[in-house]
């Protein structure tokens, strides 16, 4: 087996690293802002920074025949995932906030069978049974225990959103510039955001703490911009697979950091709804065994 280059291990790891810690770090700058300007202004900062680095190939832009692929993508990427997290965030833990987020890669699973028609394995299937048995485990003990139950529906419906755009840009990969694209939707969808902010937040509620623009700075530079860079050139040297098989690693730093830092609870069924969605993630995501010629010529492979 080849050995991956040193390189792609360490800008996987990173990647990993930023998408775990984000979660803490804004969850400490909301008691100094309005959620909805604090998403509204990093998704906006981050979005300028990627044009302001796009820039020298800006006739990859084509306004005119993408403009409609950069509003939808905005919708479901930005307004709905970062603007639903955030508000979402002042609901409930960090923790369990991110563990009922990431019921989206298997919420991917489901719809890229269901849209662009991928074959879906038996061992698929279990894993997507998996996933909403996780978010069901975690939801229901955590209501038990007093959560909030528009939190828990703020989470899913982020989860929902984000997965929609990925499978969009599934969708239309090739018909455009991903990186303008990420780029645009950014700056479109921080645009609306920061607007309507200001016209349902006060702008005075914002404290210009440091906690506050370490979550600002962190979010915009680290949580969109960098990060969106490394995602790009992963998929782009065909790593992008890795990514998501390791993507449980995200929520289990987030529910890590929530409880050492910001001493959240760790409660059993948190700890299973956990495990079933890292178990539904693997399943979902994991490469079928290569195919190896049978007899007289048929071939054939392990489910």
């Amino acid at each position: 087996m080849a050995r991956r280059p040193m390189g792609s291990v360490a800008l996987i790891a990173f990647l990993v690293l930023v998408w775990g810690t984000t979660w803490p770090v804004y969850k400490l700058a909301l008691h100094d802002t309005p959620p909805i300007l604090f998403a509204g202004m990093r998704t906006l900062l981050g979005g300028l920074l990627l044009v302001v680095a796009m820039l020298p190939r800006w006739r990859l832009i084509r306004w005119r025949e993408c403009w409609r692929m950069y509003a939808i993508s905005c919708v479901f990427n930005v307004i709905l995932f970062f603007g639903l997290q955030t508000v979402g965030l002042t609901y409930l833990p960090e923790g369990l906030f991110s563990v009922l987020v990431y019921l989206e890669p298997v919420l991917v699973g489901l719809l890229a069978w269901l849209w662009l028609h991928e074959a879906i394995s038996a061992g698929k299937m279990i894993g997507l049974m998996l996933g909403f048995l996780g978010v069901a485990a975690a939801s229901a003990g955590n209501l038990r225990a007093g959560a909030s139950g528009l939190g828990i529906l703020l989470a899913i419906v982020t989860a929902a959103g984000w997965a929609v755009g990925t499978v969009y840009l599934k969708r239309i990969e090739g018909r455009v510039d991903l990186l303008w694209l990420v780029a645009i939707q950014f700056t479109l969808g921080g645009l609306f955001l920061t607007g309507t902010g200001l016209l349902t937040e006060r702008w005075t509620d914002i404290h210009w703490t440091p906690a506050y623009w370490a979550g600002l700075l962190y979010g915009s530079v680290f949580g969109v911009s960098l990060s969106w860079i490394v995602w790009f050139r992963l998929v782009q040297s065909g790593e992008a697979s890795r990514v998501v098989a390791i993507t449980f690693l995200v929520p289990l730093i987030a529910v890590t950091c929530g409880v050492v830092f910001l001493h959240e609870p760790f409660n059993p069924s948190l700890v299973a709804g956990l495990l079933l969605i890292i178990c539904s993630i693997w399943l979902v995501n994991r490469r079928p065994a290569p195919k190896r010629p049978g007899p007289r010529g048929l071939r054939m492979h392990t489910p």
